[in-house]
């Protein structure tokens, strides 16, 4: 879990080198899109992931899904990148190594710090149009109809390609990795590792410095908890319980309790 790890209290960020491999919860539900589209139509799908050498395994487990290819980027001079810079050296690796693409799909948001920026952002890189939290989708030649809840509504918009949705996880629930798909994954040499050159940023690219958000503290939140007992009838202990604390129940429940 996330929530485990340690962090670096010099640099601020999660030591992410200490987690267990896993795909991130809601690129899970963007992978299974991209799939079913797959079965649907003629389509070729590339896994892409910026992470330590251990994030292969993820790759492997797309492969294992239904993925035709994977890119796995990985550099120490990555290390430390914001979600703004995460963006930048993802939307190279796209331009790089995917330059025909028709649509992106991203989970999301993260299961880390949940911001929900990455996606919008390579989508801002690539100066491509871009939807966010989408429910259904349907390819159609050059465009894309795409569904989406907001505020209680339902939205559904036509969206130029090429373009990038992110996934919401209401949808799509991701499949089980089938065995001969494990065996296929592990025989397969179609996952290419590649370094800050490789996918033209300069060698003295540095992801920490060149992030502008700055952690100035970070620190563990204490809860202090206090039990209160009542005594007495419950009508008395009604009484009580509104004296003592109904501003705190009217807040809650948004209504006047008096």
């Amino acid at each position: 879990m996330v929530s485990e790890l340690p962090w670096n209290s010099k640099t601020g960020t999660l030591r992410r080198e200490l987690a267990e491999g896993m795909m991130n919860p809601a690129c899970k539900h963007a992978l299974e899109a991209a799939l079913q589209i797959k079965q649907n139509q003629p389509a070729f799908v590339t896994a892409i992931t910026m992470g330590p050498p251990l994030a292969e395994e993820i790759l492997r487990e797309a492969i294992a899904l239904g993925a035709d290819q994977g890119f796995l980027l990985s550099d120490k001079r990555l290390a430390g990148s914001d979600t703004l810079i995460t963006s930048h050296a993802l939307a190279k690796t796209i331009e790089k190594k995917c330059s025909s693409v028709d649509l992106i799909l991203c989970g999301c948001q993260t299961s880390d710090s949940e911001t929900a920026q990455v996606g919008p952002q390579i989508a801002e890189e690539l100066n491509f149009p871009c939807v966010a939290f989408v429910d259904r989708i349907e390819p159609e030649e050059n465009v894309v109809i795409i569904s989406r809840v907001i505020d209680g509504f339902v939205e559904t918009l036509e969206m130029d390609l090429p373009g990038l949705v992110t996934i919401s996880t209401t949808c799509h629930l991701p499949r089980y990795v089938p065995l001969e798909g494990i065996q296929n994954a592990f025989q397969s040499s179609e996952i290419e590792v590649l370094s800050i050159e490789d996918i033209g940023l300069s060698e003295n690219f540095n992801g920490a410095k060149l992030s502008p958000t700055k952690i100035v503290h970070v620190y563990s939140p204490t809860t202090q908890k206090k039990n209160v007992v009542l005594e007495g009838s419950p009508r008395h202990v009604v009484d009580q319980l509104l004296d003592q604390f109904g501003d705190k129940i009217s807040s809650v429940i948004e209504k006047d309790l008096q």
